[in-house]
């Protein structure tokens, strides 16, 4: 009688498969692991274009900031879960930059060049409709463009799914 572990649908990703083997992904564990780092990326991109529309920043400065802070955001979420799960902080960081580095770097470039793609955009104020439209635009092209990045890092056993091990 062969013992091997089977795949079920319900088990959500979980299964045991033979080491070296392709995870089965499916888009919604693309869908979670992209939200998960949009959250992380929004935090930071909003706080960097806020804090630097707020002082005046130059558009560089203030675009080197939201990317800074994006980064920041998104490993610290990463960070804090695998913190949990009972890894040292030298380790936590270095699973979030297996698990985040990609998905961030995608999601950065398309959302911050969505906003210069936007005429006005970077010189409207925080009061201007165009401002907080664009940002909302731009984060909501860069979750829809992300998402089939995480989902071919997750099938080859990269990106979210380094942070699933520790969970």
């Amino acid at each position: 009688m062969d013992h091997q572990p089977q795949h079920h649908p319900h088990q959500h990703g979980h299964e045991h498969r033979p080491a070296g083997r392709p995870r089965r992904t499916g888009w919604a564990d693309a869908a979670r692991a992209t939200l998960h780092c949009l959250t992380g990326c929004a935090i930071g991109e909003v706080l960097g274009l806020v804090i630097g529309t707020a002082l005046g920043l130059h558009t560089g400065a203030t675009i080197g900031l939201s990317i800074a802070l994006a980064f920041a955001f998104g490993y610290a979420l990463t960070m804090r879960g695998v913190l949990r799960a009972g890894l040292d902080p030298v380790r936590a960081f270095k699973v979030a930059l297996a698990a985040d580095t990609v998905s961030i770097l995608v999601m950065e470039l398309i959302d911050n060049t969505a906003m210069l793609a936007v005429p006005g955009a970077m010189d409207a104020g925080l009061g201007d409709a165009l401002f907080w439209t664009s940002l909302a635009g731009s984060l909501s092209l860069a979750f829809t463009l992300t998402v089939p990045v995480n989902r071919l890092l997750i099938g080859r056993g990269r990106g979210h799914a380094v942070a699933h091990a520790h969970h």
